[in-house]
């Protein structure tokens, strides 16, 4: 991957206070750069110069971590002339992480996540430290962290030691810079940081492996894009709508009204728009018989579809709230200074340093587990709503698995369906809640840890699950509705859903009978990772509330 252009992209100002969840995404994904808000800078110098004046000293009261040791040692004092030392071999002793790399993506927003934290002026360390640490964000070096060894609870140790053994060029750490991985001095000094070794002083490494900071960045990631899956599967539910000729009273707005529910209200809402001027879904439509209805040779008015079609506002709609319960935690997750022992200004204009467990990810690893069963359900219904279409006794007379003719001959989409039910599954599992999980550490000094690390990497996997969910969902409404051209070609398809409908055609070809399902399936699930269908149907549509 090439080297992204940072003077491109609009810079994101660090305050302490307003970083957003988009913002975020920016920094992580597109490579904004990023800034701290002139203000926050001098109340930093501030409090370090008060910092240097008090308690730089041999008779300066123990504060923990910062003259004395940490865990269960925080009763023995550090010497002041070794203090640096210490602060050397805390970096050292806490690189106890295991398994493979986190995600690019994952680092730029934990790296950015940190450094907001610090500008709230309440962690006590050095400007050139938090200077440098932005400087590798901008100039894209980015740690080798691994993924596994933080249980949540004193924030994220063991990963945000590996960051700092990078910041302070430690010959044996590396760093992915311009996507190749190399050691942490030749990352430095290929990205121009001129000074490759660099000291940490007292308190400095505390503030900066101490804190709810890649969790919390996985927890933004995640949030980000379990809101625009939610969207997705509003799309991919009305493209299944038209492809069985649903019948729409059951998104009529009183029904939803009389419900209350601000998610399930606005899911209706947008169903609505994405089918507002179909013929599909309309009695002179379902009046039609398909060849393989065999259910039904005289019609009958349906009356209402199955749960998966006809309680779309009531699941996704659900799930849209739970979303924006998330979305708000999150946010201020992000904004929130989560390290320990935090420095405070007392009346008389001195500083005092209090421990408490801000560092502690309860509150995220509940809205991890929250947003993993909610996006796990958005891949149940849709996975129902796959099969229904796959089953001419539920789908009103579509081909048996979708199969070209001569069925038979033609096997259809069974096995690609079954793979959805296989991710289902999977997500049961994946759903087994983390936070409350816990497992004592530290000689019992930590003994009640969150997961939270945990939660939010299986809600990753969720979304990803979902993802190839959505994409056959949506693959195999295409082809629904390609099949019955002959008969249903007159009825037109909604706004919204021939925006989707058309762009999944401009990528993957009607079939009409069984081809190599990688070329369909896999351009299908592109689609929605990459938000292509979402984009396109936003672009066509006014009015949808995502």
């Amino acid at each position: 991957m090439e080297k992204k252009a940072l003077s491109a992209k609009k810079e994101v100002v660090l305050n302490g206070c307003e970083l957003t969840i988009e913002e975020v995404v920016k920094v992580a994904r597109e490579y904004a750069p990023v800034s701290i808000d002139p203000e926050c800078r001098k109340e930093i110098l501030r409090v370090r110069e008060q910092i240097e004046k008090q308690w730089i000293s041999e008779d300066a009261p123990p504060a923990y971590g910062f003259n004395t040791g940490v865990g269960k040692l925080k009763y023995t004092a550090i010497d002041p002339e070794q203090n640096d030392l210490f602060q050397h071999h805390l970096v050292m002793s806490h690189c106890g992480g295991v398994g493979e790399p986190l995600s690019e993506e994952v680092v730029r927003a934990t790296m950015l996540v940190r450094l907001n934290a610090f500008c709230q002026g309440v962690s006590g360390l050095r400007w050139e430290v938090i200077e440098r640490l932005m400087t590798m964000l901008n100039k894209g070096v980015h740690p080798v962290i691994p993924l596994q060894g933080s249980v949540g609870a004193s924030g994220d140790l063991a990963p945000l030691a590996h960051m700092v053994s990078v910041l302070i060029g430690y010959e044996k750490a590396e760093a992915f810079y311009q996507s190749q991985r190399m050691s942490a001095r030749e990352a430095l000094e290929q990205a121009g940081i001129a000074q490759v070794a660099f000291e940490l002083k007292a308190k400095d490494c505390l503030a900066l492996i101490n804190g709810t900071t890649v969790f919390a960045a996985m927890a933004a990631l995640n949030c980000h894009d379990a809101e625009k899956l939610a969207n997705t599967c509003e799309i991919s539910a009305a493209l299944s709508l038209e492809a069985v000729r649903g019948e729409t009273a059951a998104f009529d707005p009183r029904i939803h009204k009389a419900r209350r529910h601000k998610g399930q209200i606005d899911c209706a809402h947008n169903i609505r728009k994405l089918i507002e001027g179909s013929g599909r879904v309309t009695e002179e439509a379902r009046k039609i018989r398909l060849p393989h209805d065999v259910l039904h040779p005289e019609y009958k008015p349906r009356v209402q579809d199955l749960y998966s079609l006809r309680c779309v506002p009531q699941v996704q709609g659900a799930v849209r709230d739970n979303l924006e319960y998330v979305h708000r935690l999150i946010e201020e997750e992000i904004n929130a200074a989560t390290d320990n022992p935090l420095v405070f200004w007392e009346e008389d204009g001195s500083l005092m340093f209090y421990s408490g467990g801000n560092f502690h990810g309860q509150s995220v690893a509940y809205a991890m587990d929250i947003l993993a069963m909610s996006v796990a359900e958005l891949g149940s219904i849709s996975e129902r709503r796959t099969f229904q279409m796959l089953d001419p006794t539920l789908s009103y007379g579509l081909p048996p698995n979708l199969a070209g003719e001569p069925v038979g001959l033609n096997y259809g989409y069974g096995i690609i369906a079954c793979s959805a039910s296989a991710l289902v599954s999977e997500n049961k599992t994946l759903c087994q809640p983390a936070s409350v999980d816990s497992i004592p550490t530290k000689s019992n000094q930590e003994d009640h840890v969150s997961m939270a690390p945990w939660a939010a990497r299986k809600a990753g996997m969720v979304i990803d699950n979902v993802e190839k969910i959505l994409g056959i969902e949506l693959m195999i409404g295409a082809e629904a509705i390609s099949l019955t051209e002959t008969s249903l070609g007159s009825f037109s398809l909604g706004i919204g859903t021939n925006a989707a409908y058309q762009r999944i055609r401009q990528d993957i070809k009607a079939a009409y009978k069984d081809t190599y399902m990688p070329d369909q399936s896999l351009p299908a699930i592109k689609l929605v990772k990459e938000r292509h269908i979402l984009q396109a149907v936003e672009e066509a549509v006014d009015g949808l509330k995502f």
